[in-house]
């Protein structure tokens, strides 16, 4: 029933309420892509302190990251836990789950922010990626950062059909892809943050400053609606 009502848009509207609701409906569908999604909300956050942003701009990426693929939750059973690698059919189905979690989240009118984060996070800075083909800078900076998380877990974590790989597997591989899937900037920052140290310097510097309670304003805007576009199955108002 929680499952349900989480759908339908039932109870509890708190943002941050929402997003754990939908998160558990994740665990509930696929146990494995729960735990990734966890961990690459920490992952993510942290990169977004790397970058420079406030605690509350970090902590909103990391709510985004923690339903990043909910979408997955309505790909079909023998798609979602296949053993092997997709089919070109199957991999176009997989593509549609940005889609799929972003009219989730419109469905809440949550802030244009997270909806645009899973929407793109599987975009490319070269334009290679899905699902508009977006490329450099047009890609929202959450997604940018969120990609290079969600990769570098997702090479790092084993799967039925794949063994992980080690740590600087995963990092020289991040590296390769600077200015082609990532961005170079968020690429440099987040090999960063790989480093030994970077976790202590950055605890160091937060323990140094005072503690702060920031607080959300309430959003009155209305919502911003995803369109239909010739070009693809939605597009940003005033494209």
């Amino acid at each position: 029933m929680a499952a349900l009502e989480v759908i339908l848009g039932i109870g509890q509207r708190d943002p941050e309420q929402v997003f754990h609701d939908l998160a558990t409906t994740i665990q509930e569908r696929d146990l494995a892509t729960f735990e990734h999604c966890r961990r690459v909300a920490r992952l993510s956050e942290r990169l977004a302190r790397r970058m420079g942003w406030s605690p509350y701009e970090a902590h909103r990426l990391g709510l985004a990251a923690l339903v990043h693929d909910l979408g997955k939750t309505w790909i079909g059973n023998d798609i979602l836990f296949k053993e092997s690698a997709l089919s070109e059919e199957e991999r176009l189905q997989m593509e549609q789950h940005p889609l799929m979690g972003a009219r989730v989240l419109v469905g809440y009118e949550l802030d244009s922010f997270f909806v645009e984060v899973v929407l793109h996070h599987h975009e490319a800075y070269d334009g290679s990626g899905y699902p508009w083909g977006l490329s450099g800078e047009d890609i929202p900076l959450g997604a940018r950062m969120l990609s290079v998380a969600d990769v570098y877990d997702a090479l790092t974590s084993a799967r039925p059909y794949k063994e992980a790989l080690s740590p600087e597997a995963a990092r020289q591989y991040v590296l390769t892809e600077a200015g082609r899937r990532f961005d170079p900037r968020i690429v440099r920052g987040f090999v960063s943050l790989l480093e030994p140290e970077a976790d202590s310097a950055i605890t160091r510097t937060l323990m140094a400053l005072p503690r702060l309670r920031v607080e959300q304003e309430e959003d009155t805007r209305e919502p911003e609606p995803l369109q239909r576009s010739p070009s693809g199955p939605l597009a940003p108002v005033g494209s």
